[in-house]
């Protein structure tokens, strides 16, 4: 077994989900690995991780809109909010949805569902450069 490991970078342009399944595949075929797990990391706290439907662009839009009606911003309890209005809902909704994924791999491409994408979901309003930390166990 052999460890490999990177970091992925992803520019975004503010809200929203942003799939990056195919920035993993290809530093899989990079290392050429066959078969064994893929660990991903989001070292931010108003960002996230979540793998959903990357078929239906319609999908992306409900899961987008429902975590906007859960978690809404400006409510009168929010009393962190140093850096704007999107502060307290970014952190919650990060909390919610996770910041860590775990995916097998065979074949030297992730093991997922026919309509399954991986997503960095930016809970933030305006763009940032985020990062993904990328770590595969080669157990081939």
């Amino acid at each position: 077994m052999k460890w490999y490991k990177a970091s992925l970078n992803l520019s975004t342009s503010g809200k929203g989900l942003y799939v990056f399944t195919e920035l993993v595949n290809a530093q899989l075929r990079t290392w050429d690995v066959r078969e064994g797990i893929c660990f991903l990391f989001c070292p931010h706290t108003s960002a996230s991780l979540t793998i959903n439907e990357n078929f239906d662009p319609t999908a992306k839009a409900d899961l987008e809109t429902a975590l906007e009606k859960l978690v809404p911003e400006n409510q009168a309890w929010h009393s962190h909010a140093a850096e704007g209005p999107d502060d307290a809902t970014s952190h919650i909704r990060a909390m919610l949805t996770g910041t860590d994924l775990t995916i097998p791999f065979d074949e030297g491409r992730l093991s997922m569902g026919t309509w399954q994408g991986v997503y960095l979901y930016e809970h933030r309003s305006h763009p940032h450069h985020r990062e993904v930390w990328l770590r595969v166990l080669d157990a081939s």
